[in-house]
């Protein structure tokens, strides 16, 4: 076949990776000519996904895979276009922003031809491919879906640094517009991608038809909502383990041994593209979810209320120096997307302390750009937060922090063993050791 994927990032790139390593002739489009040159010369773009390097080199040089610029090199023509262009969220309005989606499917619009299969990826609100998807493409193609060609909407449902062990991991869902648009998609993904055998699963993995096109949105919005609202119960049960003095994760462990409770951990924050933004997906088509809401308006406020208790701890953080351990929104991860390091900081700043940031993943250049102040481990400081996960935090040790009074360790990362003598608190435990 011939595949076009729209947008080379990091879910965007892998998918084209793996089209091609099936045998297929991909072309990837990008409006960043930097992306695209790397690409073009065999080398990643960015670092952190586990194969990529090697089975992207492979492909383009054995002429599988390519990159441009240009939406009517790619699309004319195409078997199937794959489009994982980002949805934005608006940070004043919650509302989801789809200038980037609306341009690149104008784009797709203007190019397509009859005879193509087009599949979204990025997540979206319920409707999105049948109420604004569908007519934008027939308007600016003069096609008509159905006839000409055919739209369905197959959500990605892996996670960045692992995304080729996921494809085949997990069940590839579509859903169609049409019965002929599903059986269309299940056929073309059935073509790219291998899976994992599964006995833990209703029915065999492999790609499953959900139905219809809103059926598959609903089923990522509900899937990562579902985290969202699971991690805020663990947060207030974390919140009322502290004041009773109570070891939260010593409960989650005694209630996660038996096979009804499914309970996740504490954290000083919720980040990244998905966990996030998605809750706002779904409330943007149905604003009575009260508990989702409730649930986002929680995990949001963990990053002051973890603050709030260092603060608590000390007396004031006014002209203190605190490091922020982790720009990161999770630990392993070279991305600050919604990240907890921005709430943590500003919260900080509001009660008078000097926040810094370390993060063994970014140069001080880089978390310059981002509207950090860089820290380096070795220098004086009078608190330590834990915010990323990173591994290197395990080792993590007072000698690190000259002067450290106070560690906050938002991830349950840091050894205790390392912090005698130092006051050492863990999110979701009572105090501190």
């Amino acid at each position: 076949m011939r595949i076009a994927v729209l947008a080379l990032g990091k879910i965007g790139l892998p998918l084209a990776v793996q089209f091609a390593d099936a045998g297929h002739d991909v072309v990837g489009v990008d409006v960043n000519a930097r992306t695209v040159e790397l690409v073009n010369a065999g080398t990643e773009p960015f670092p952190g996904e586990t194969d990529l390097a090697e089975k992207l080199a492979a492909n383009v040089a054995a002429g599988r895979l390519r990159a441009t610029t240009d939406y009517g090199d790619a699309v004319p023509g195409a078997d199937a276009v794959v489009l994982v262009v980002p949805l934005f969220v608006d940070e004043e309005t919650a509302e989801p922003d789809f200038a980037w989606m609306d341009a690149a499917t104008r784009a797709l619009g203007e190019h397509l031809t009859p005879g193509t299969l087009v599949s979204y990826e990025t997540t979206l609100p319920v409707g999105t491919t049948r109420g604004r998807w569908k007519p934008m493409l027939e308007e600016t193609s003069g096609l008509v879906e159905g006839r000409d060609f055919h739209v369905v909407f197959s959500p990605e449902r892996v996670l960045t640094g692992r995304v080729f062990a996921d494809l085949r991991k997990y069940p590839k869902l579509v859903g169609g517009l049409s019965a002929e648009g599903a059986a269309l998609a299940t056929s073309f993904y059935e073509a790219v991608l291998t899976f994992d055998e599964r006995d833990d699963l209703a029915r065999p993995n492999g790609v499953w038809d959900l139905g219809s096109a809103e059926a598959a949105e609903m089923a990522k919005l509900a899937e990562t909502t579902y985290r969202d609202v699971n991690i805020a119960l663990a947060n207030q049960f974390g919140a009322f383990a502290e004041k009773v003095g109570i070891d939260i994760y010593q409960v989650i462990e005694a209630c996660n041994s038996q096979p009804y409770s499914h309970l996740h951990r504490p954290g000083i924050a919720v980040g990244g593209h998905c966990i996030p933004v998605y809750p706002r997906l779904y409330l943007s088509v149905d604003p009575d979810a009260s508990v989702v809401r409730e649930a986002r308006a929680v995990n949001a406020a963990n990053p002051a209320r973890v603050v709030a208790r260092a603060e608590e701890l000390l007396g004031s953080l006014d002209g203190l120096t605190v490091a922020v351990l982790g720009a990161s929104y999770r630990g392993g991860v070279k991305e600050t997307a919604f990240s907890g390091v921005f709430p943590v900081v500003a919260a900080l700043e509001s009660r008078g302390a000097t926040a810094v940031v370390h993060d063994p993943m970014f140069t001080d250049d880089e978390l310059a750009k981002t509207g950090l102040t860089p820290f380096h481990l070795g220098d004086a400081a009078d608190v330590a937060i834990v915010q990323a996960d990173h591994r290197a935090y395990a080792q993590l040790a007072p000698a690190d922090l000259p002067g450290v009074r106070l560690l906050v360790d938002g991830r349950r990362v840091t050894d205790a063993s390392l912090w005698q003598g130092v006051p050492r608190v863990v999110v979701g435990t009572g105090t501190p050791a």
